[in-house]
């Protein structure tokens, strides 16, 4: 059977250490025109060379195809000429197209180190094997605009801006800051950006002003868990206040129990509520803010927006002076985006497939140490941004037609008895 699927060769040869496979092949279809005057049939060979090219691994090995490349002389216009491999070889980067083809799916998944050390090719190579793969994905491919659209932000080198389509559960882009110029940009180029009726975000004014700039029409949203964490925050702010006083003995148990107080009551274990239990009891300060946290928690459970507000006025006339401090943050983010903030109530769309996609990312990043942004991008936009596609099971049989030309390859190579 032919393994290498490249049919313009007849292997001569094969060597293979502990590493590669080395196989000598020759071309099996000889020029019968001469490129240079078109004269057919007065060729005559004149001279030849050994040409390396890689090809996909087997077994786990790098695969060398030393070509005897064959040079010719037209008898009519005395010109020479090499015999050409673009229809099986990339002569560019040196290995067969399929090949080319393996690194550039591997590229969006695998760092390139990996790849070079598994193909053979030095690693330059890969990097631009995927850079033009990446050219023209970019060119060919567009994404259509969504009815949901979350904007967030994460830290590579410096803030970045991330779009997704929430309803598809795609990325749409990651730009190169979150300032409102850039942002502006990005959504005015969307085709048909009319179709955007949500905007889910978190609490910064240039996304809100770019939204509002070039999508009126759209309902932003602030994003849930970028509210309700301000309330933990809160919390910490009152247990850091809280230490300062404390023996460092009992500051340490303060440290290390602070998830406890982190935690829903209902989450709690037994010995978790006997613990918060202990702590509160000896500052009351503590466990009137823990039960300011929960009943904040419990405003987001409401079934509508105008109980949600009304328990939200009544949460906040429950705040002690003492504590008023510490919740500011928190009561002044609820006064400068009420709207928005509430609007969570009318429409309950979150950006928690953001905030996976990001997670995500900032994994790439650590993999991926000294990838450049437009690298770390490209793959994240071509991986998460494209619907996910997945092989199929291996199946024990092919379907017919592969299945007898199967056996039929296997009777001529002996490998069965028919």
């Amino acid at each position: 059977m032919d393994i290498l699927k490249l049919s313009n060769f007849n292997v001569i040869c094969i060597a293979e250490n502990e590493y590669d496979f080395q196989i000598r092949v020759v071309t099996n279809s000889p020029p019968l025109v001469c490129p240079h005057c078109g004269c057919v049939a007065n060729l005559y060979k004149h001279d030849n060379r050994e040409q390396l090219c890689m090809d996909l691994p087997i077994h786990g090995k790098r695969v060398g195809l030393l070509v005897k490349r064959q040079r010719y002389r037209c008898r009519e216009c005395s010109q020479t000429f090499w015999e050409r491999l673009d229809h099986t070889v990339d002569e560019k980067r040196n290995c067969t197209k399929l090949l080319l083809s393996y690194i550039e799916k591997q590229s969006l998944k695998r760092m390139f180190v990996s790849i070079s050390e598994d193909v053979g090719l030095n690693e330059k190579t890969i990097r631009n094997i995927f850079r033009d793969y990446i050219n023209r994905l970019e060119e060919t491919l567009r994404f259509e605009t969504p009815k949901w659209l979350g904007i967030d932000e994460i830290h590579i080198i410096k803030p970045r801006c991330v779009l997704t389509n929430i309803e598809e559960r795609t990325l749409l882009d990651v730009l190169p800051n979150r300032n409102k110029e850039t942002v502006v940009r990005y959504l005015s180029r969307l085709p048909n950006k009319a179709r955007i009726a949500y905007v889910t975000m978190d609490m910064w004014q240039p996304y809100k002003d770019a939204v509002k700039a070039v999508l009126p029409k759209a309902i932003i949203i602030v994003d849930k868990f970028h509210v309700v964490r301000m309330a933990n925050q809160a919390l910490e702010t009152i247990r850091k206040q809280l230490r300062e006083g404390l023996s460092p003995k009992v500051r340490r148990g303060l440290m290390n129990d602070r998830f406890i107080l982190l935690k829903r009551h209902k989450e709690l274990t037994e010995m978790d509520k006997i613990t918060l239990d202990l702590w509160t009891k000896n500052h009351p300060s503590l466990g009137i803010a823990y039960e300011l946290k929960e009943s904040y928690f419990d405003i987001w459970e409401s079934d509508t927006r105008q109980k949600a507000f009304l328990k939200y006025h009544d949460w906040k006339a429950k705040v002690p002076e003492e504590l008023q401090s510490a919740f500011e943050p928190l009561t002044k983010a609820m006064a400068n985006w009420e709207t928005e903030i509430f609007a969570y109530f009318d429409h309950r769309i979150t950006n928690a497939y953001t905030e996976s996609l990001n997670s995500l990312i900032r994994v790439m990043n650590r993999l991926g140490r000294g990838y450049s942004f437009e690298a770390l991008r490209a793959k994240m936009l071509f991986i998460e941004g494209l619907v996910k596609e997945r092989k199929p099971k291996y199946q024990k049989r092919l379907d017919d037609y592969e299945h007898r030309e199967y056996i039929t390859q296997c009777s001529t190579s002996g490998l069965l008895s028919v």
